[in-house]
């Protein structure tokens, strides 16, 4: 999921609140929610030898799987850079550093291809000695001179972290440092002997949706019993989390409340209290640019007579806020056509990121005299532009390109220009290869736009092996981006590869994923379908031969179009997804997307959660694709008894499916390259024996 600053603080909080109505306690699957019990471990180990034993069948999972060991160890792999001061950060992973190694280089080195790395911290050691299977989940700087970062610490991936003290000038833990056991939150710079907490403090400490509800200010040497409650908000809203900017050779400090998961209020410590900054409560925090809180706008903001649309990205100075007194400056504003996806802040300028019908553009702006002057950067068209890394110490940052046919390529930006710093090598053969972009007509008479990645010399025959791919939700928009997992798993092999743009997404600004949440989610769906079946008319491909691809939000939609429309489908990957959408808000991080999907407590919201909530819409006398679940144990932000429950329901009705459970892994269902190898050989050995020539013979059970 590709977040602003908002998403960027929902990682998952484990809530283990239960609520039980008559209608749940009907439900002889519930006891699949116990994540970690020795019995649903016994039944996941039992499903998991099953899809196991199947794929050991398929004549070509081995090689896949091989080909993906050798791709995600390649020593010729982009060292893609974190800008730490004169540094980069890279973490490295491969067939000998299992866990990674953290290390770093000069950052002229690094423009100029070195290969001398130097390791600031070696994860497999520090695993086998502390016996955890630990995962790099980032750090955080004290900035200016960045010698100590709060480096965070997942066992196995999963969004709960431990968060230590790191000196990178001795390369080791500090002693006395400050240390956070296990929990999910934040924790941010004051200075170097103070930070803000957002943690797990105990009973009575998180919200209902699994979040810190309180921030504490901890003095160095103090115990987090006695540190000071600095801020607290209620219990039935998302969370609140300290936040630190470095600007202009200062440290500005907030505090983020999230109310819903689309409202929120963002606080700035003035002097020695903390002060509400005024806004929209919808309005998105992008960042903080030389005195000004730049946002992007989720609806309309009528002000001083002027009004500023949805969509744009738009700022203010802090200080005239705070007094009252305060004028509002657009940064850009889209048309019907285009989109904000993103910025990146350096010291004298901002990038902007947008979309014209889903394909990026880059634009760099500088506030000189209060108003703010941009121009258009020059990079390649027809493709995907991510913002990779940036500092507000400097100009340098970087940026990534690629398209489905195109292997990723990193370029380094700075005042000067922008340069082409190194090309992912081909790991499929992509040279027979074309991208076309249509549009299909939804249900309601909106257009969908979807891409389609097929041979050149491609029949239309209605035969072509087709896999369609979306997302639909929170806003996130998927563009074309370069994939050796698809490309080796799925073009090489002769199928078509298509990405559908469906509402629910930011393809097209706030107004397209308004357009798919709450009640009017199920469009994103009538979407997907209008799309599955222009695939059809334009005889493509045809219901035998197209296979369905989702997950975590993405997973709800493939298990609703598995249950609404499985005459389209012969194929359907459900990955890491919500399904029983009566309890999803009571389950793990679930009721912090009640912004979302709507509350199912509610009459209102469960009359049309209802009718698209895959669990309750199985039925014993429907004729379905044999689907494949793929989930985690560890994923502690989509519970995995949606997956394990609905594959249980679905055996008690007689119903084929796969399914398979990572016991480490996380959200993303693993942690390593082996694990990770494994996986994707597992989805695309399954979808090729469902939607190609090959088959997989029956196993009995």
């Amino acid at each position: 999921m590709k977040y602003a600053l908002l998403p960027l603080l929902l990682t998952a909080l484990f809530c283990t609140t239960q609520f039980t109505t008559a209608q749940e306690s009907e439900d002889p699957h519930m006891w699949l929610e116990e994540i970690e019990g020795e019995q649903p471990l016994d039944w996941v180990r039992a499903e998991n030898a099953q899809t196991v034993e199947k794929l050991e069948a398929y004549p070509g999972f081995e090689e896949l799987r091989q080909k993906y060991v050798v791709a995600f160890n390649d020593k010729d792999r982009i060292a893609f850079p974190t800008i730490v001061g004169e540094n980069v950060y890279n973490l490295w992973q491969d067939d000998v550093n299992e866990r990674g190694l953290w290390r770093r280089m000069p950052l002229s080195d690094y423009l100029n291809n070195s290969k001398e790395w130097e390791v600031v911290l070696d994860l497999d050691k520090l695993s086998e000695k502390e016996n955890k299977k630990w995962v790099f989940a980032g750090a955080t700087w004290l900035p200016p001179e960045n010698k100590y970062c709060l480096l965070a610490l997942s066992d196995g991936g999963t969004d709960e972290n431990v968060i230590r003290e790191f000196n990178s000038e001795t390369k080791e833990f500090s002693e006395g440092g400050f240390v956070f056991e296990s929990s999910k939150g934040g924790v941010s710079w004051v200075d170097e002997n103070k930070v803000m907490v957002s943690r797990d403090f105990g009973e009575g400490t998180l919200t209902t949706s699994g979040y810190p509800r309180m921030v504490k200010l901890l003095q160095r040497g103090d115990s987090i019993e006695n540190a000071k409650i600095i801020f607290e908000t209620d219990p039935e809203h998302v969370g609140v989390f300290g936040l630190s900017f470095y600007d202009d050779g200062k440290m500005h400090l907030f505090l983020y409340r999230m109310i819903t998961f689309w409202e929120s209020e963002l606080y700035y410590l003035d002097g020695d209290q903390f002060k509400q900054v005024n806004y929209p409560k919808d309005a998105q925090v992008q960042g903080f640019h030389k005195g000004q809180v730049v946002l992007s706008l989720q609806s309309d903001w009528e002000r001083d007579n002027s009004t500023f649309e949805l969509g744009s990205l738009v700022s203010f100075d802090l200080n005239d806020n705070l007094d009252g007194q305060y004028e509002v400056n657009t940064i850009y504003a889209p048309d019907e056509k285009s989109s904000y996806v993103g910025m990146s802040g350096s010291r004298d300028f901002i990038t902007v990121n947008i979309m014209e019908d889903v394909q990026n553009k880059l634009l760099r702006y500088r506030l000189e005299e209060g108003a703010w002057k941009g121009k258009s950067l020059e990079m390649p068209a027809f493709g995907s532009i991510n913002l990779m890394s940036s500092s507000n110490q400097t100009n340098e940052h970087f940026l990534l390109y690629s398209n489905f046919i195109t292997p990723r390529t990193l370029y380094h930006a700075d005042e000067n220009g922008i340069n082409q710093i190194k090309k992912l090598k081909n790991f499929f053969d992509a040279s027979e290869l074309v991208i076309d972009q249509h549009f299909a007509t939804s249900v309601d008479g909106t257009s969908v736009p979807y891409f389609v990645v097929r041979r050149k010399d491609m029949v239309l025959n209605g035969k072509n092996p087709t896999l369609v791919y979306a997302y639909g939700g929170f806003g996130v928009s998927v563009q074309p981006s370069y994939s050796y997992t698809i490309g080796l798993g799925w073009l090489e092999r002769g199928g078509v590869y298509v990405l559908a743009n469906i509402r629910g997404g930011g393809e097209y600004g706030p107004a397209w994923h308004q357009a798919g949440r709450l009640e009017k989610k199920q469009n994103c769906y009538n979407d997907f379908y209008a799309v599955t079946e222009d695939l059809i008319n334009n005889e493509i491909s045809s219901p035998e031969h197209i296979g369905a691809f989702g997950w975590s939000n993405g997973g709800l939609m493939a298990g609703v179009l598995y249950t609404q429309r499985p005459d389209l489908f012969n194929a359907v990957v459900i990955g890491a997804p919500l399904l029983d959408m009566k309890r999803y808000n009571r389950l793990l991080a679930g009721a912090s997307w009640m912004g979302e999907y709507g509350d199912p407590d509610k009459e209102e919201d469960w009359a049309f959660i209802k009718k698209y909530s895959p669990y309750h819409n199985l039925k014993e006398s429907s004729v379905y694709p044999e689907v494949y679940f793929v989930t985690s144990t560890k994923d502690d932000r989509v519970h995995p008894g949606h997956a394990r429950k609905m594959a249980a329901k679905m055996k008690a009705m007689g119903h084929p499916y796969w399914y398979y459970e990572t016991i480490e892994g996380g959200h993303g269902a693993s942690s390593t390259n082996d694990q990770q190898a494994f996986m994707m050989a597992s989805i695309y050995s399954y979808l090729s024996s469902k939607l190609m020539a090959e088959s997989i013979p029956e196993i009995k059970d």
